[in-house]
């Protein structure tokens, strides 16, 4: 009876361990430190906003709906910033009126107060990056921010193999690439930075083109060699996916523009403790994880 009652207890011990997202974590993990975390961002991509018909599964007129739900449940949880990962609007048949959709939908999401853009393909249909900067208020297309004791960075893939910006529809979007003054920048930039680090950026760094950049395994060198980066959010994919590389988390968020309703909805939340914890909290049909650091 006594090896029985043993076996028991350790039966129960691992029991004790919860599936948060992809890792396992035990549930006494959550020390006194960890119940209140450094930092609170709101993360949501694809948006496509435009005011035209439904095509297939996406519902553009919706996008707008979709969006103040998720900017009222972000202002609830008291976020710090936004950050939109891309492709926050759609195509439109005009200059005039895609600057239009840009101005009404980043209007909208100022409303969740400080939001950070990541530049997508849909971005750039009939505008060009100048343009798109200028209505976003930012000074380029890639750079860096700090909070609470992390360092965020932000990347522009959005550029053709050779080298040529996208704008004004000029290329493929299965052909997209960082190019090598931005990936000297970043390069520079992690290695100045005292911070642990998460990086944004619209295309995939965790696979190939289509949906992946053309030169993501360099790309990830620069990540890794740093020894700073923690993870890395993603749009483009409209699925979402998850992937762990090199000791570094790969979260593809769902598009936000897929699916009619509010429960077809998909944004997330992320906590970052100073340990370099970090949990999304995904609401609808985004996925959550919980990833304790990792070393």
């Amino acid at each position: 009876m006594a090896r029985t009652r043993t076996s028991r207890r350790i039966w129960l011990q691992r029991s004790a361990w919860v599936v948060a997202g992809s890792v396992l974590v035990p549930c006494a993990a959550r020390s006194a430190a960890e119940e209140k975390p450094a930092a609170r961002l709101g993360l949501l991509t694809d948006v496509h906003h435009a005011d035209k018909a439904p095509s297939g599964t996406r519902y553009y007129r919706e996008s707008l709906s979709k969006m103040a739900q998720a900017v009222s449940w972000f202002r609830d949880r008291q976020v710090d910033c936004l950050v939109e990962l891309g492709d926050v609007i759609d195509s439109a048949p005009d200059l005039e009126t895609e600057k239009a959709y840009l101005r009404r939908v980043w209007q909208a999401l100022g409303a969740g107060g400080t939001c950070y853009p990541v530049l997508g393909n849909h971005c750039v249909s009939a505008l060009a990056k100048p343009e798109f900067l200028e209505i976003t208020a930012r000074a380029r297309s890639y750079y860096a921010f700090d909070l609470a004791g992390f360092h965020f960075v932000v990347l522009d893939a959005c550029f053709r193999k050779d080298g040529e910006s996208y704008g004004r529809s000029n290329f493929q979007w299965t052909d997209a690439n960082i190019p090598a003054a931005e990936l000297n920048w970043l390069a520079a930039d992690l290695r100045h930075t005292p911070h642990s680090c998460i990086v944004f950026v619209h295309q995939r760094l965790d696979a190939e083109p289509p949906y992946g950049i053309g030169n993501a395994a360099e790309v990830r060198r620069v990540l890794e060699s740093s020894g700073k980066v923690l993870a890395v959010f993603q749009g483009h994919y409209h699925p979402g996916a998850y992937s762990q590389l090199q000791g570094i988390h790969y979260c593809t968020l769902a598009a936000m523009i897929e699916g009619s309703g509010p429960q077809n909805n998909a944004y997330a939340m992320l906590e970052m403790w100073p340990g370099g914890t970090l949990r999304l909290s995904g609401q609808h049909r985004q996925e959550s994880y919980h990833w304790p650091r990792l070393s």
